[in-house]
């Protein structure tokens, strides 16, 4: 893990019951800041601050839906109301609904398209008059490199994640006056519940394809996003940031 200083920093992080999110909310922790974690699965979202407490962080739990935007404005407030303030923004939480898109139903688009995309806008607005008001702030979106180039099956995930990456730009042209940056991080292939559950043999053709020669961690994304959320970052905003290990596509 790289080595950012966070100490006085309270963060908030969605979908981080698992995977990524847990990665990038243990490694906030362990730079000092204190985390706020979101997820939909109380149960597990109770395991992962425990785990982020036994391992020294301050972090603590809260129940939201993204997609729901009563949801969301509560959750805010009571964060708020728990923290003081918000100085890092980590909009993590996705979805996929898999399937060709002339089989795509009503219901597996709008899905994916509003955990994704639309949870990703209501949670940046809770938060984002805290960081005005502070004139600090980090905003780091997780995309995907399925919203730079598409996959097939993933009409529905990669639209949701470019929409992502277009919504980081437009968004970081308005905050930058105020000291808050906005960039957005596209990891590759990484090892997550969601790829675990794939047959062992595409997974060995995927990793054929990435010159580093292996699949990425949920570290290797939060070292990413200590740094976009770090001090030094402070002029590099509007970018989104590739972390696939040289994928060939």
């Amino acid at each position: 893990m790289i080595k950012v200083d966070l100490t006085g920093k309270n963060a908030v992080v969605t979908g981080a019951t698992r995977g990524i999110g847990l990665g990038v909310a243990k490694a906030l922790a362990a730079s000092g800041a204190k985390v706020a974690c979101i997820g939909t699965n109380e149960e597990k979202l109770n395991e992962s601050v425990a785990d982020i407490v036994a391992e020294g962080g301050d972090a603590k739990a809260y129940v939201c839906n993204v997609a729901d935007s009563a949801a969301v404005t509560e959750v805010s407030k009571t964060i708020l109301a728990d923290f003081g303030k918000v100085d890092v923004l980590v909009n993590n939480a996705g979805i996929t609904r898999d399937m060709l898109m002339r089989r795509i139903t009503d219901d597996m688009w709008n899905d994916v398209i509003n955990v994704n995309l639309t949870g990703t806008f209501l949670v940046t607005r809770a938060f984002v008059e805290s960081m005005r008001k502070s004139k600090w702030g980090r905003i780091i979106n997780i995309s995907s490199i399925s919203g730079l180039i598409g996959n097939k099956g993933q009409a529905n995930y990669s639209a949701s994640k470019a929409g992502v990456i277009g919504f980081t730009r437009t968004v970081s042209k308005e905050l930058g006056n105020r000291n808050i940056t906005v960039n957005a991080i596209c990891p590759g292939f990484v090892d997550t519940d969601m790829t675990r559950v794939l047959q062992p043999i595409y997974i060995q053709e995927i990793t054929s394809r990435i010159p580093v020669g292996r699949i990425g961690t949920p570290e290797d994304i939060a070292n990413a996003v200590l740094f976009f959320a770090s001090p030094d970052s402070s002029f590099i905003t509007g970018q989104i940031l590739t972390v696939d290990g040289g994928l060939i596509m």
